[in-house]
């Protein structure tokens, strides 16, 4: 039977690329929600390819646009935030792929666990605000989360059929990004187009920026204890420029897995919608022709500290994740902006981790109360840096 899917954040980097992964599989795979945030003219012509069941536009002024142009058709069009997290609880989906930015794929996460679906997870943010209340929800609810993040998708290929194996670290590669091997004071000059040009990968702004500044890698640090229940000193980060080995798990004896592909976010993808099958696909493939030589490097942290922030954050563990979570999503938008300089992200993030209330034991309530506390003191911080 086909895998009825359900693709929160369609008209992104990821929701654009499931799509193609579901256009090659239609005897398998097959759409039953689309939802986005504000692009009504790309959600419009997805829904028109892919004939979902029903979409949403949490965008409410563009709802009429996307009605008037998907009612003949018999899609069903909602609107607002609230509905992208009430219509994951449709009996007729399977799988839910989260590919929502930032805190926005919390609580839709938290619904579809509730309602007993399948998540396929790029949604990083989700368990690095919350990784403790998700992760215990799915195990009450006995609910699969399979990793789209490239890096967690490896691990968990690496570990099928050895999870009765104990696990003695996981190795996460980094590209390094487009300012690996710069100094400080080359770091003071970079700008926000530099900072959009990634050696190796396809993604959103967001997810570019903080790959730029090691903050995404940081991320994964934190997604990966919650994903495979470890300690923070079995997750290492190794510099892998040519992103061709896409993290590696050292057992007890020590021997280590690593699982290779091209740089592309399709793969990981499929495998998440079709897991526990391996389909075939028309993407490109590997050849040891391309790349005849792997380097590895420790990450530059005093230069890129935003690594050793996601650390901390984990180690001091309660609501600061969520602190340092929102205070980045501010920091990376203000870059974008041009109002803040690249190495001001850091320092931005650090002083908000400072700031804000702690919370050791964290409701959902503080974790909504900590994000707009952390937002509202790095909006005030970026009105400072820029005097």
């Amino acid at each position: 039977m086909k895998r009825r899917i359900a693709i929160l954040g369609s008209t992104g980097s990821i929701g654009t690329q499931a799509l193609e992964v579901v256009k090659q599989h239609p005897d398998k795979l097959d759409i039953e929600v689309l939802t986005a945030h504000s692009n009504a003219p790309l959600l419009i012509r997805q829904a028109l390819e892919f004939m979902p069941n029903a979409v949403v536009i949490a965008k409410e002024s563009m709802y009429q646009r996307v009605y008037e142009a998907l009612d003949p058709y018999d899609i069903k069009v909602y609107r607002g935030s609230e509905s992208i997290e009430q219509i994951v609880e449709m009996d007729s989906i399977d799988i839910v792929l989260v590919a929502l930015v930032g805190w926005s794929g919390l609580k839709p996460t938290l619904r579809a666990i509730e309602a007993g679906k399948t998540i396929a997870l790029a949604n990083k943010e989700t368990l690095v605000v919350a990784g403790e209340l998700v992760t215990k929800l799915a195990r009450e609810k006995g609910v699969n989360i399979y990793p789209v993040d490239s890096e967690h998708s490896a691990i968990f290929q690496c570990l099928a059929g050895e999870f009765h194996n104990p696990i003695e670290k996981v190795i996460l590669t980094a590209s390094g990004g487009p300012f690996r091997g710069k100094s400080h004071e080359e770091l003071l000059k970079v700008t926000k187009a530099q900072a959009l040009k990634h050696p190796n990968w396809n993604m959103g702004c967001k997810v570019t920026i903080d790959s730029a500044s090691l903050m995404n890698k940081g991320l994964e640090v934190i997604e990966a204890k919650w994903l495979f229940n470890l300690a923070i000193p079995q997750i290492e980060v190794v510099v892998h420029p040519q992103s061709i080995i896409h993290s590696m798990v050292q057992f007890a004896d020590g021997s280590i897995k690593a699982q290779l592909g091209m740089p592309d976010m399709r793969l990981p993808i499929q495998y998440a919608l079709t897991y526990p099958t391996r389909l075939p696909s028309q993407f490109p493939k590997f050849s040891f022709d391309q790349c005849q030589q792997f380097t590895f490097e420790k990450p530059d942290k005093e230069n890129f500290k935003c690594l050793n922030l996601a650390y901390e954050a984990i180690r001091l563990g309660g609501n600061m994740p969520c602190i340092m979570n929102a205070a980045d999503e501010v920091a990376v938008h203000a870059f974008l902006r041009e109002e803040i300089t690249f190495l001001q992200i850091p320092e931005l993030i650090e002083q908000c981790m400072g700031k804000s209330s702690f919370v050791s034991n964290p409701s959902l309530s503080d974790y909504e109360a900590s994000d707009n506390e952390s937002r509202a003191i790095a909006t005030e911080l970026i009105g400072r840096f820029s005097k």
